[in-house]
């Protein structure tokens, strides 16, 4: 008697992995049938699975951040989903949705600051870029005060350096009565090479923060001024870039972007608002009178 020959059909998940098979892997099942992923596979699955633990291990660590949501709306800083305080489950877990939202440049390795000399002395941090200067690569253009040559991934680059009116008689005012703190989204090659020329003998400028102390959001270089060892209400920041100070926008003083324009006034007018903010205890008050006063002169340029 000859046997009878039954034809078998694969059972639906090895002809998962056999399809699947030539991505390099395959791809379990929430119920998945022991012995259907391939050997080399598993190893594969291992090792990310393990890169993940590592991550977030490591993401575990980061502090969390909280911010105003209104406020950031108001300045044009789109606020990550992920990083909305709307209830108390969301708050516990900031830490986990950090991981998936926020990279941190080398955070953990920039130390805070050196102690304050004066406790009572107040911080301004400094934005360098359209805040301070402005600089164009080539080819030249037609008004610059001097140029730089950093050598940034092996490239040596000409940048063409404008300063902004005012800038010299500016960090010198405020030199005298504040901390300053140059806080650049810039890199380090670049950036210290214009401080350098601003503050040729390191009187006015107390301390340099570069990109490498920034927090990357979205694309977006974030400076986070809470990791600095410096009481916050003492502290205020200037710059041109609503995105760079979203942690902290009640220390903010938000000043016009500056390109060419050589009949630019802004510095000239925080002069005289850092001379008349010692009179607050808080920075953060002082801002708010000033953004008010600021927002009715405007008002009455419109009129």
């Amino acid at each position: 008697m000859v046997p009878r020959i039954v034809k078998r059909t694969p059972t639906k998940c090895i002809r998962d992995c056999r399809r699947i098979g030539s991505r390099g892997h395959c791809r379990p099942r929430r119920s998945p049938i022991k012995g259907c992923v391939p050997s080399s596979a598993s190893s594969v699955l291992a090792s990310i699975n393990k890169s993940l633990r590592r991550i977030f291990k490591f993401f575990s660590k980061l502090a969390r951040i909280t911010t105003s949501n209104s406020s950031l709306c108001k300045k044009g800083f789109k606020i990550p989903s992920k990083l909305s305080d709307e209830n108390e489950e969301a708050t516990a877990a900031a830490p986990r949705r950090l991981a998936s939202t926020c990279k941190v440049l080398a955070f953990e390795d920039v130390s805070a600051l050196p102690s304050l000399d004066s406790p009572s002395k107040k911080t301004i941090f400094l934005d360098l870029d359209e805040t301070l200067i402005h600089s164009k690569s080539d080819p030249p253009p037609e008004k610059f005060d001097f140029i730089v040559r950093p050598t940034i991934n092996g490239e040596r680059l000409n940048f063409y350096v404008l300063k902004r009116p005012g800038v010299d008689k500016f960090l010198q005012a405020i030199s005298e009565r504040f901390e300053v703190v140059i806080f650049t989204a810039g890199l380090k090659e670049y950036a210290s090479l214009i401080l350098d020329r601003l503050d040729p003998t390191g009187a006015m400028v107390s301390h340099r923060l570069y990109r490498d102390s920034c927090r990357e959001m979205e694309g977006k270089f974030v400076k986070d001024l809470s990791g600095m060892g410096r009481d916050l209400k003492r502290v205020v920041i200037v710059d041109d870039n609503p995105n760079a100070y979203g942690f902290q926008p009640e220390n903010a003083l938000p000043i016009a972007p500056f390109i060419d324009d050589l009949k630019d006034v802004e510095l000239g007018k925080l002069i005289k608002f850092f001379e008349e903010c010692e009179e607050f205890d808080g920075m953060r008050e002082a801002v708010r009178l000033y953004s008010l006063l600021e927002g009715e002169d405007h008002r009455k340029l419109l009129l």
